[in-house]
Order: C-alpha cells, then structure tokens, then sequence
C-alpha cells in the first residue's frame, strides 16, 4: 500500500483492501496492482505474487498486458492526427486502406458469405472508432458461414502474429456483417485504426503513440512488448480450464507474446502498461485533455471520446451483450460511457475494462479514477466478480 498525498476515505480504503486481499489469498488471482486516484493524488494497493505458486512478489511498478483496455489509447491516438487534419471523422477510410474500398455486406448475420449486397456507403474514421462499421467478433460464439470463414483465415486470434497487410488484405476479403454505421459490433475496429495510423503517419503505431501521447504523459513503461531489461516485471497471465476451472498458463513473461516486439502493433489489445502510467492518461483525460500544464489533446476531443456517440439502433447489438461488458448505457470512442446509473458509478463515468483481467474507469462527477491490474482472464464470473467488487468499495473510499 502507498499513498500519493491521497485524501481518500480511510474506512473505505480498508474496506478496497480487503475485498482485494480475499481473491488473492483464495487463489482466485496470484496477485494484483490497484490504484485509486483522485485529482494528482492516489493510493495504491500490491498483492500477491507475480505468478501462481509464489516466486516474486507483485510490485507497483509491475508491467501488465492491457488486452481491451488498449482501445482508449488508440482512439486518443486518432484524435491528435483528427486535430493535426491529416484524417477526418466523416472522411471515407479507403485512401488509407484501399482493402476496404467497395464492400458487400451480407444479407443477414446468417448468411453464406457469397449472399451479399453493396455496402451503401463507405466506411468512415468515426465508424471505427464507434465500432459501427460493419464487421466485429461474435462473443456468442454462434456457427455462422462468416465466423467459420474468419476461422479459416486466421482472424479469430489477436493478429500481432500476422504481417499488417496480410491481416487487413484477408479481413478485406470477407464481407461486411452489417451496413457502416448500421450496428455496433465489437473489437476488430480498434485493430483496423491502428494500421490507419500507421499508414497515415508512415511510422509504426508505437512510435506515433510514443511521441503524442506516452511521452508527454510520462508513460515510460507503456508499448507493444516488454523490453528484455523489465521482462522481470511482467507477471505471467493465466486463464481458467474450461474442465477443472483451475488458473493454466496462457502467456508466460520470459518467452511468451509479450516479450518481444509483434509483426503488427494491435490496437485493440495490445498494448503494455503500468498503473501509474495508465493513471496519468485518465487524469489527461479527466482534465479535458491537458497533463501537468501541458495539452495533450484538445478539449473537443476528449469531450467525443468521453460523451456517447451512438445512436439507440445502433446500441441494439451493444445492449445484448452487457454480460460481457456491462450496462454503460453508451458509448464514446473507444470505450464505454455511463448514460445511465445501474449502481454507484455515476452518469458520465467513462472507460473499458480488459480480458485479461484489466480494468480502467474515469468519473468526472465523482472526480476521481482507477485502474485494477491482474492478469487472470474473465473467462470465469469469478473473475468479472472480482472488477464488480473492487468498483463497489472503490466508490466507497471517495466519500466523505
């Protein structure tokens, strides 16, 4: 535990701990970083191991794989190249990405995919960055001619092993699930927006996010891989066996995906941080774009990251998988809004929260912010349990 000239409900604070110390200690998770900030000032919470079965302890300045809660990022990433003009929100994609010139768009979500119409129109950089553009990962898992077909090329799984062209020369093959702007359909635009920076900027995706964002915000340990000389501070990320519900491997730190740099910078999953440097990209966001003086982004653009942006039609697909995701009510670019209040978090919280056991919230009515840290997968209720609780007795510690 460490304070940063926290003044935060005590109380409240030991009750965060002690909800965190009972999944630790039951083995649900080997250990976790959590911070809790509130203006510049911020508790922090270290437990547990940086592996199952003990070995190094978990440290505040442990480096975790974001998984989803990279999405944010990238979408601030986009909105500096918006505010240099060099894309537009309403600009058709295709002069970047020609493999996403002319689509069809199947019929219905069950359809052959030869069973196609044209897409009505093209795709748009707001498209992506709402994830309405018309192509996305089914979380039901259903057996579909358009699922089996992602399956036969490759694009079920993260492609950082894929070379960006082929990836987006293999996407471009298939048809669109829906209409652009038609429904909201999950993941897969994040992944699209990060080669479209690239391409746009002529430099890799972590370079261009090196230099607008993770520089000036003081993100010395946030990029696509974990260099050799922090591999050490890379705990091991687990997932659940489907049989035993017992924590297996999923990526060790020495050797594993993370510990070299990818054939394709992922925008959607990513992305390697710390708390405290994910914490100085919320208080940038909290305080409509500026850090330590300095602006980083514009007011207007957190102000369209963080208001909800789509339209009830399009939250149609959204709403039905808020066991997944959470009742937001809405969402901005790049992650969920609250446009209704289900519990203690307040109307205008912002943020998303990652598979692999991340999670990262804002609220600028209650003025404070948090990010929890593990890396057990939310392939279990046990897992989405523990972000629930840690929420609750979050919001708790805030008040007087």
């Amino acid at each position: 535990m460490r304070d940063w000239g926290v003044t935060m409900n005590r109380s409240g604070l030991r009750r965060v701990r002690e909800q965190l110390a009972k999944r630790v200690d039951s083995g649900e998770v080997p250990g976790l970083v959590a911070l809790l900030g509130n203006g510049d000032s911020a508790h922090v919470e270290v437990l547990g191991d940086m592996h199952v079965g003990g070995g190094a302890a978990m440290a505040e300045d442990s480096i975790f794989r974001l998984a989803s809660a990279t999405k944010p990022i990238i979408a601030a990433g986009v909105l500096a190249l918006v505010e240099d003009c060099r894309l537009r929100l309403d600009d058709s994609i295709e002069e970047w990405l020609p493999e996403l010139a002319d689509r069809r768009v199947l019929v219905r979500p069950d359809a052959e995919v030869t069973d196609t119409v044209p897409a009505r129109r093209a795709i748009t950089v707001r498209d992506l960055l709402t994830f309405t553009w018309g192509f996305g990962v089914d979380l039901t898992g259903a057996d579909t001619p358009i699922r089996r077909a992602m399956l036969e090329l490759g694009l079920l799984v993260p492609p950082s092993g894929f070379e960006p062209d082929v990836w987006i020369a293999r996407l471009g093959s298939l048809p669109l699930m829906a209409q652009p702007g038609e429904k909201w359909l999950y993941h897969v635009g994040s992944d699209v927006l990060g080669l479209l920076v690239a391409r746009v900027t002529g430099v890799s995706l972590g370079e261009f996010l090196r230099e607008r964002i993770f520089a000036p915000l003081g993100m010395v340990d946030t990029g696509f891989f974990v260099p050799e000389d922090k591999i050490g501070r890379l705990p091991t990320s687990y997932a659940h066996d489907p049989a035993t519900g017992e924590l297996v491997v999923w990526d060790p730190a020495v050797g594993g995906k993370y510990s070299k740099p990818p054939r394709f910078e992922t925008g959607g999953d990513g992305l390697v941080s710390t708390a405290s440097d994910y914490f100085a990209f919320q208080r940038m966001l909290l305080q409509g774009g500026k850090y330590r003086g300095e602006r980083v982004l514009s007011g207007g653009s957190v102000a369209l990251m963080t208001s909800d942006q789509l339209t009830p039609a399009q939250k149609v697909e959204k709403d039905e998988l808020n066991e997944f995701f959470g009742d937001h009510g809405g969402f901005g670019f790049g992650m969920g809004v609250r446009t209704v209040r289900r519990g203690f978090a307040q109307v205008g919280q912002f943020g998303w929260d990652g598979g692999l056991g991340t999670s990262a919230q804002a609220d600028p009515g209650a003025g404070f912010s948090g990010v929890l840290l593990t890396q057990v997968a939310l392939d279990s209720p046990v897992s989405r349990l523990l972000i629930k609780d840690f929420w609750t007795t979050a919001y708790q510690a805030m008040e007087d």
